[in-house]
């Protein structure tokens, strides 16, 4: 790894953390990689790629990857997690003694804790006990794919502090990654969170072989719920027209590379979910998180039938066919209600 750029840490070594770092890295910072499995930390610091994750990309000399958290999070003024969500509270104990005072804490992961129905960032303050205006979080349209090929893309990095999240913006922007600021961190939280339950939705519509009719009536009406309950949350509604909403919203649900969509055409083709997480290593956070989001709108007292519905099919309670119909034989409303 050379020395004197920027030190960063990004804790978590599967596909998204993997290429959140290259987008790091290009962006002039020296990155280090935490991995829970030291044969994916020796691939990553011998052989520059990740092997399990993101075969055949080359990362650059500027990432290293470890398995120790101390020597992971020296000398880090920025910490990215990476971890599954519904993992990072039993995670965050590892490696919140390593933590700078100053350092800022970004999340990248899209969930709602299942349980305690926290939204990641809240996790986080929690137990770290970290201010709010030291916890960011990145969310839009990003498929890790894609960006470890360095295509042109664009998402959101929202803190309450509008300095810290500039200050992000311009740590995290490469020649190929724009990054846009905001202080809505509850709405690109829930946009990011909620959209790969709506991606389970429209994938099951796929796998049941319905076509763009049905999907793009799926992802509207996705948005629609998204909104809803953002809104009653507090969510500035802009935020749900933006990069970390229904950017995020199209690109998850149209995209084969998409792990949410894919998840659910294999439950449309009939798989079943523990079918479904044998055949793969990596997760599909809408499977974890879809549970908790339909509790979050009930608690909140938001209709929300597709992460209802979803959640059912998740949960072995109804059939993806079943799952179609119930959104037909709905009762009909004005659109905007």
């Amino acid at each position: 790894m050379s020395a004197g750029g920027n030190k960063v840490a990004v804790l978590g070594a599967g596909s998204w953390g993997t290429a959140f770092s290259m987008v790091l890295a290009d962006a002039g910072n020296d990155v280090t990689v935490w991995a829970r499995r030291e044969e994916v930390a020796e691939a990553i610091d011998k052989g520059h790629e990740n092997v399990d994750y993101l075969p055949g990309i080359e990362l650059p000399r500027t990432i290293g990857a470890t398995t120790d958290p101390e020597e992971a999070l020296a000398g880090a003024d920025l910490v990215f997690l990476a971890t599954p969500s519904q993992s990072l509270r039993e995670n965050l104990p590892t490696f919140t003694p390593y933590l700078a005072d100053d350092a800022v804490l970004v999340s990248l992961m899209k969930g709602v804790e299942l349980g305690t129905l926290d939204r990641m960032s809240e996790v986080v303050r929690e137990v770290t006990d970290v201010p709010e205006s030291r916890i960011a979080v990145v969310s839009g349209p990003n498929l890790a794919r894609e960006i470890t090929h360095r295509e042109p893309a664009a998402s959101v990095v929202a803190c309450s502090d509008e300095s810290v999240a500039t200050m992000l913006q311009q740590r995290c922007h490469s020649p190929a990654y724009r990054p846009y600021t905001s202080v809505d961190v509850l709405g690109c939280e829930m946009g990011g969170a909620y959209k790969n339950v709506v991606a389970l939705c429209v994938g099951m519509a796929v796998g049941l072989g319905f076509g763009d009719n049905t999907t793009a009536s799926l992802i509207t009406r996705g948005l629609a719920e998204t909104a809803r309950l953002a809104m009653k949350l507090g969510a500035n509604p802009l935020t749900l027209m933006g990069l970390a909403g229904l950017g995020d919203l199209v690109a998850t649900c149209s995209s084969p590379l998409s792990r949410n969509r894919t998840f659910g055409e294999k439950l449309g083709r009939g798989m079943t979910v523990d079918e479904i997480y044998a055949s793969t290593r990596q997760v599909a956070e809408g499977a974890k998180s879809c549970s908790s989001i339909r509790a979050l709108a009930e608690k909140a007292g938001v209709d929300t039938p597709i992460a209802t519905s979803v959640d059912e099919v998740v949960a072995g309670r109804m059939t993806t066919s079943e799952l179609m119909q119930s959104f037909i034989a709905r009762d009909t409303k004005p659109e905007l209600r």
